[in-house]
């Protein structure tokens, strides 16, 4: 057989579209979003070689135009899940078998189709069915998926080329060999890039996947679903389903070839399923690798040398952009006393100027919340706040239903440390400050390292080197990303690998080598060249 060493191209970040007045790339986006919406697009699940049209259909709504129908997927059901299983394990061993570079090319050029021909159509499907403005969208579902599969491809050939040392006589090699059964990907709603990423950065270091992604991003998931297959995922790779949660639960977590979990989602969804797992690791072949990025109630901290406009505008992009949707999006913030009054000024105009409104209207800085559940829980703590003396809703405040999920950007204000907004998980508009005395740093750092369970993003605004020193110490286990002098949102793929610890995630770092290195299991060979032939050891000689 012919071989080689081969170098896979150099990955690089996907240069970012603007969407600015008059350029070709917003007249294309504004054209295959009308088109996507003129059309109702009939969603299967994809199991093994077939595309599965069972049962229930479920419609599905963009969430700023609830009454507009987009589609239909099919609800799966338990025997579904079982029939994914077996299409996984069915493709394993020709998988497995595939040389490495093969792998590599499937995924390099899914990053190349999403860059160019279906660039638009993955962008126009996580507006409509996710509610994300042009850019938004961009950032997500057109150059953070391209980089994940440019860099997953690059960190998977060093994990490769990490080797052992050898001595005289003995050849050590390591060996990097996919995990023994299939893994379940289970996605988040909120972004189409974490969606594609963690089906994918299995698949690339050789393992079978079952995918059920959230119901609210079906819509985009059966985009990237339709790339993974023209860019040439064998059936049976990668499985598509939407079950229940608690139907999928049952089935996979008690079969014997479940080999591990990527999952993105809330916390106490994570906890019940390390619960399930544990009380089932007597069936399993393998201890099954749990690999979980979770909640966060991600924080700015303030010094009182802080500049004001950098300040206000980590506050207003941090908090607000896609709706503070983000597992990264600023959702407490900590200001010192003497800055206070010049950064409510600047934060109350960035928010007058703020449009609400549907993702076809381009001049729309934010769009509507995922669905009626979020909206009634958000809505809830805002209206309590308004009537609760420990706060007060100083900007926004106001929502409605009646045609789309629109909560205004909302900013309260706590004289209490731990007032409920700045401690729970919210995943929404909504911003708590608390302003505190500014000769009183310290004292608030040790506040807000202990106010949370959480530990996923933060950021620290300051001039003085001596207070971000102070602060990037102190909070050393209060953020897995953590800023200085900027918002704490935006992580880049190779640049920012992402992901918390606490009650946020295992932090095992989506977009890096330690993330792929948790979907392979290592085999160390040692070889001897001239093996001794006799058991005696020179000590025994007389």
């Amino acid at each position: 057989m012919a071989t080689g060493f081969f170098k896979v191209p150099t990955a690089h970040n996907e240069p970012v579209k603007q969407y600015g007045k008059g350029s070709n790339e917003r007249q294309a986006l504004q054209a295959k979003l009308a088109e996507m919406r003129a059309e109702v697009r009939d969603i299967p699940m994809f199991i093994g070689d077939r595309e599965v049209r069972d049962g229930k259909k479920i419609s599905l709504h963009p969430p700023h135009d609830h009454q507009h129908l987009l589609g239909y997927y099919y609800k799966s059901e338990k025997s579904h899940v079982t029939d994914a299983i077996n299409a996984a394990l069915s493709a394993r061993e020709k998988w497995v078998n595939l040389h490495w570079e093969h792998r590599a090319s499937i995924f390099l050029k899914a990053a190349e189709l999403i860059a160019g021909p279906y660039r638009m159509e993955l962008n126009a499907a996580t507006m409509l069915g996710q509610s994300k403005n042009a850019f938004q969208a961009e950032i997500d579902s057109a150059c953070e998926i391209i980089d994940f599969l440019r860099f997953n491809v690059q960190f998977m050939t060093e994990i490769y080329a990490m080797q052992p040392q050898s001595s005289a006589g003995i050849w050590n090699r390591s060996e990097w060999r996919p995990l023994e059964g299939f893994v379940y990907a289970l996605t988040p709603f909120n972004f189409t890039a974490i969606a594609g990423n963690l089906p994918s950065s299995c698949a690339l270091m050789g393992n079978v996947v079952v995918w059920k992604p959230s119901n609210t991003q079906v819509y985009s998931a059966y985009v990237l679903m339709k790339i993974f297959k023209e860019a040439g995922v064998p059936d049976g790779v990668i499985n598509l389903i939407y079950p229940s949660g608690p139907d999928a639960a049952e089935v996979i977590f008690q079969h014997p070839d479940f080999a591990g979990i990527h999952f993105t989602g809330s916390t106490g969804v994570f906890q019940d399923i390390w619960k399930s797992i544990g009380n089932n690791i007597h069936r399993y072949k393998s201890y099954p690798r749990i690999v979980g990025e979770t909640g966060g109630k991600d924080f700015i901290m303030a010094h009182k040398s802080a500049d004001v406009k950098v300040l206000s505008t980590a506050i207003s992009r941090g908090a607000f952009e896609y709706q503070g949707q983000k597992c990264s999006a600023a959702s407490r913030a900590y200001v010192p006393s003497n800055l206070w009054e010049k950064v409510k000024v600047q934060v109350l105009e960035d928010l007058k100027s703020m449009k609400t409104g549907p993702v076809e209207d381009f001049g729309n800085f934010v769009n509507a919340v995922i669905d009626e559940k979020s909206f009634d829980k958000l809505t809830s703590y805002i209206d309590a706040a308004k009537k609760d003396k420990d706060a007060e809703v100083i900007a926004g405040g106001n929502h409605d239903k009646s045609k789309g999920y629109f909560i205004d950007p909302t900013i309260i204000l706590t004289t209490n440390p731990h007032y409920v907004t700045m401690c729970e998980e919210l995943f929404g508009p909504v911003l708590t400050v608390y302003v505190y005395d500014a000769e009183k740093y310290e004292e608030t750092l040790d506040v807000l390292d202990k106010t949370s369970i959480y530990a996923l993003t933060g950021a620290i605004i300051a001039q003085d080197r001596y207070a971000i020193e102070l602060a990037t110490t102190t909070l050393q286990n209060a953020a897995g990303n953590f800023y200085i002098n900027d918002k704490p949102t935006g992580a880049v793929v190779g640049q920012q690998p992402f992901g918390g610890a606490r009650g946020s995630g295992t932090n095992d770092k989506a977009g890096s080598m330690i993330n792929l290195l948790r979907w392979v299991s290592p085999r160390t060979i040692k070889e001897t060249f001239a093996p001794p032939v006799d058991y005696r050891y020179p000590f025994l000689e007389q």
